[in-house]
């Protein structure tokens, strides 16, 4: 009988074990939060500007980017790039994001100071400009639609 009941016992501890690994593994493939899932897009942005790799930036950008003037993706990589040829440096600083998540589209709008410059102390250039982004899911990752900017001060 106490052989019965070590038994039993053992069964449940298997079963609760059991139960406990699959809880960890389904935690463990729970998809990130989208709007969580698009401020890690967002921080990946500035990353890259501040890494000033405009390769990185433009993977961020849907197939179909656009911004000022026509700008498309391409266009965006190169601008991007001849700003980071013109500056040692790129500073980002942007203020707090208002996001508006429609299924599987994104707004987001911030201010961001961006400051450029040879790497001395402080930046040669700096400007505040006032930002409008839209974003859409592709393939589960957030990629930047659209965006259009404006200086804060003329």
């Amino acid at each position: 009988m106490a052989d019965s009941a070590a038994r039993t016992t053992a069964s449940w501890a298997g079963w609760i074990m059991a139960i406990a690994l699959l809880g960890a593994l389904l935690a463990g493939c729970a998809r990130t939060p989208p709007e969580e899932a698009l401020r890690e897009a967002f921080d990946g942005v500035q990353a890259a500007i501040e890494a000033r790799d405009a390769g990185d930036l433009a993977g961020f950008l849907a197939d179909d980017f656009i911004g000022p003037g026509g700008l498309d993706r391409d266009g965006a990589r190169r601008l991007a790039a001849l700003h980071f040829m013109r500056h040692g440096s790129v500073g980002v600083l942007p203020g707090p994001l208002d996001i508006e998540l429609q299924g599987d589209h994104a707004r987001v709008r911030f201010s961001a100071v961006l400051s450029g410059g040879s790497g001395r102390l402080l930046p040669d250039s700096a400007q505040a400009w006032q930002v409008d982004t839209g974003w859409r899911l592709v393939d589960g990752e957030w990629r930047m639609t659209s965006a259009d900017w404006t200086p804060v001060l003329r």
